[in-house]
């Protein structure tokens, strides 16, 4: 059996029983390394494995790999080659790290692959092309529509028949540990005769997954739903900031725009549907109305019980978890938003980022935003160190978590934190390039 087929071969390197990253996991992302020389990487424990140095030492010449595939600041490249060669070197790796390998006692290999993760900096790991951000979980949508439209009828009547999304903004994604400032914008609130401009006051948090998308087919092809999966690279936590005040005057009629663009944050270990494997999960039904045949027949197993948790440490004070949910709550699936994204022939490349929308579940301690966890405000929470928040507010660090977790098992994507600075002043004159 190949190792990262057992759940119970461990690696010779040590992984602590709480790590999200074990030998069964082996993720895909970019490092600074000490030199400061931009790598592809992978992680087993709290060492990143350096994917130039193992191809330069002949590990993947088997697979015939592009000479300095590895010697890149994204993973777009490496993508491109398909999910045969994800597999590929995935399963090389595993089989390097199971303990007993050859490598094991080779230290002066080891010393070229092996970086002390605290000695590194693990960067955005693709260039995204596009972004997509889905509105698929039907307890947040529920929430949302009963908030602000009519708690009868809470969903747009389009809303059951097909996954709903929009195109984000793909220059301001980035990676984990970046701060966020607090954007400007246009805000009126209902009773406002006019609207103002300035600072948003009710800045927030989504949490969500994104999975990163493979090369789609050329010539303008869609992809059926039967093999969405082959173009899904792997999934990573994405925190879409949102400014709801701006939202809320900007949305009608095209969606958001400024209250979204500013700041989309994700976390920098890729994990693939391959080490998500075991804790596959069913969606829930859709049989009332049943989906349209090409949003039909998705893969058993069409989501994955990802435990997912968000946190809020004020600057100086420690954490309170505001929210705890799951990403097996999702209505739409990943194969069902990528078949309909496509169906009309949108082409798809390698790294495009695929935003699940917020996830929330069925109950107010497991909703995936301030806004409904607060209920627009109304309802402020306390957080450890005595103070209450509605929104987010400066200085602020929003951190979440995901882990997968079975018969001893566990499979996690580490975490994707930010701070939330001040505003930056706004100078017209500031604008100009001269």
């Amino acid at each position: 059996m190949h190792p990262l087929s057992d759940p119970k071969t461990p690696s010779f390197l040590p992984v602590s029983e709480h790590s999200d990253f074990p030998l069964q996991n082996i993720p895909f992302g970019v490092i600074e390394r000490p030199d400061g020389i931009y790598v592809c990487a992978s992680r087993i424990g709290d060492v990143a494995i350096d994917l130039n140095a193992l191809q330069q030492l002949g590990y993947f010449d088997e697979l015939e790999l592009p000479e300095g595939l590895f010697v890149q600041e994204a993973l777009n490249e490496f993508i491109s080659l398909g999910r045969p060669v994800w597999r590929g070197v995935r399963q090389i790796i595993g089989a390097l790290y199971a303990q007993g390998s050859k490598l094991e006692g080779n230290g002066k290999q080891r010393e070229e692959i092996e970086w002390p993760i605290d000695q590194v900096e693990a960067v955005l790991p693709v260039l995204v092309g596009d972004y997509t951000d889905f509105y698929a979980s039907r307890e947040h949508a529920t929430n949302v529509g009963s908030m602000f439209r009519d708690p009868d009828n809470a969903l747009l009547p389009n809303w059951l028949h097909l996954p709903v999304g929009y195109h984000g903004r793909s220059s301001t994604i980035i990676e984990s540990g970046m701060p966020v400032h607090r954007p400007h914008g246009q805000r009126k609130g209902p009773q406002d005769p006019a609207p103002v401009f300035g600072p948003s006051l009710k800045v927030d948090f989504e949490l969500e997954m994104a999975f990163i998308t493979g090369d789609g087919p050329v010539g303008y092809s869609s992809i059926p739903i039967a093999r969405a999966e082959e173009h899904i690279f792997g999934l990573v936590l994405l925190n879409d900031w949102s400014a709801r005040d701006i939202q809320q005057w900007e949305y009608v009629p095209l969606g958001p725009f400024l209250a979204k663009n500013f700041a989309t944050s994700i976390s920098p270990w890729i994990v693939t549907l391959d080490a998500l494997a075991p804790f596959r999960t069913e969606r829930p039904a859709q049989e009332d109305p049943s989906p349209l045949p090409y949003l039909q027949q998705d893969p058993a197993g069409a989501n994955v019980d990802v435990h997912l948790e968000v946190s809020i440490a004020p600057e100086g004070h420690p954490e309170t978890v505001v929210c705890v949910s799951n990403f097996k709550h999702m209505y739409w699936s990943m194969a069902q938003q990528l078949a309909h994204h496509s169906i009309n022939g949108c082409l798809i490349n390698a790294g495009d980022c695929m935003g699940s929308g917020t996830i929330s579940g069925p109950d107010k301690g497991s909703f995936g935003s301030m806004l409904e966890i607060t209920w627009n405000g109304k309802e402020p929470i306390s957080l450890s160190d005595g103070s209450e928040r509605s929104f987010i507010e400066d200085n602020d660090t929003v951190t979440m978590r995901g882990y997968c977790k079975k018969d001893g098992l566990r499979i996690g994507f580490g975490e994707v934190s930010a701070t939330l600075k001040p505003a930056l002043p706004w100078n017209p004159s500031s604008t100009s390039k001269n």
